[in-house]
């Protein structure tokens, strides 16, 4: 697989928030490369979708959808440092930005007071406008097994449905903002979906945790529940299409976390959801790392569901 694309995305600055520079790459990648897909999907933009995409191909009955954005931080007073979602660097980590004086290359500064509480600052020669978005300074690694970078959550789940894109014949894939940092654009896309088109299944194309249960290198993960509880019975449809796929997987149960799925089930429509995304270690740091048989099957996963579901 290539992943000259993986590396273009990781290296767009797009917080929640500030995701119009992701928006016009993927405009841009979509227009030029849809002539070469299966199918050329209906683009659906604009003030009614705010920064987000929705690609309509044929006629669906799933919807993919993935979200654009990372964790980051916000610039206040004195080059203090807000969190945007749950970024996780360290001391030490590079951030870059831009603001009005020009681009701007920093050092997380993390500062433990008496209740062990981070305050948490940016190391630079001058004052940064308040207001400006800091990201990790990416450093893209591949190897025979793994690829390593900021924001593989969720510029991999992006690109995995751009990969989907390539043979998809009926299905909807949206491209949502803010899902780091609270969700706001699922609840208008659902609508837009269920009322437009009558789509009222999802899967959720974003990257998940290795933990005790969930490893590297063992296949996508099938998450049956984290923070949220989808439908019992859509999950066990879908396992046991993903049993017949022959393609690798694991089941992921978890406590915590969330997704663009957890918005969807609060939304006022009847959407049945799925997340299943490929495991990575160092979650929301500048090195998230996902190992490359998990992503061939994330891919092979939603081709397939995409067929049959």
């Amino acid at each position: 697989m290539n992943f000259d694309l993986l590396q273009q995305l990781c290296k767009i600055h797009a917080p929640s928030g500030s995701e119009e520079a992701m928006t016009t790459f993927l405009l841009k990648h979509i227009k030029k490369e849809q002539k070469n897909w299966k199918v050329q999907p209906e683009i659906l933009i604009g003030e009614d979708f705010q920064d987000c995409i929705i690609l309509i191909f044929g006629e669906p009955r799933t919807a993919i959808f993935a979200h654009m954005d990372s964790v980051g931080y916000t610039v206040g007073y004195d080059n203090n440092l807000i969190k945007i979602g749950g970024p996780s660097a360290k001391k030490g980590a590079k951030l870059v930005g831009e603001d009005n004086q020009g681009k701007i290359t920093c050092t997380l500064e993390a500062i433990e007071d008496e209740h062990e509480f981070l305050t948490f600052s940016a190391k630079y020669k001058r004052t940064i406008d308040r207001g400006t978005t800091l990201t990790y300074q990416p450093n893209f690694r591949e190897d025979n097994n793994y690829i390593q970078c900021c924001y593989m959550d969720n510029r991999l789940g992006v690109w995995s449905a751009l990969e989907v894109a390539k043979t998809l014949e009926n299905g909807a894939i949206v491209f949502s903002a803010w899902e780091e940092h609270g969700g706001g654009s699922i609840g208008y896309l659902a609508k837009f979906l269920y009322e437009g088109f009558g789509v009222k299944q999802a899967l959720i194309s974003d990257i998940t945790w290795v933990t005790e249960g969930v490893k590297h290198g063992k296949g996508v993960a099938i998450s049956m529940r984290d923070s949220g509880i989808p439908r019992r019975s859509y999950i066990n449809k879908i396992v046991d299409l993903a049993t017949k796929s022959k393609i690798p997987f694991q089941l992921e149960v978890e406590s915590a976390g969330g997704s663009d799925g957890n918005a969807l089930q609060r939304s006022p429509y009847p959407f049945d959801w799925c997340f299943i995304g490929a495991p990575e270690d160092n979650v929301h740091s500048p090195d998230e790392k996902v190992h490359k048989k998990d992503i061939k099957a994330m891919v092979g996963m939603y081709q397939y569901l995409m067929k049959t579901l």
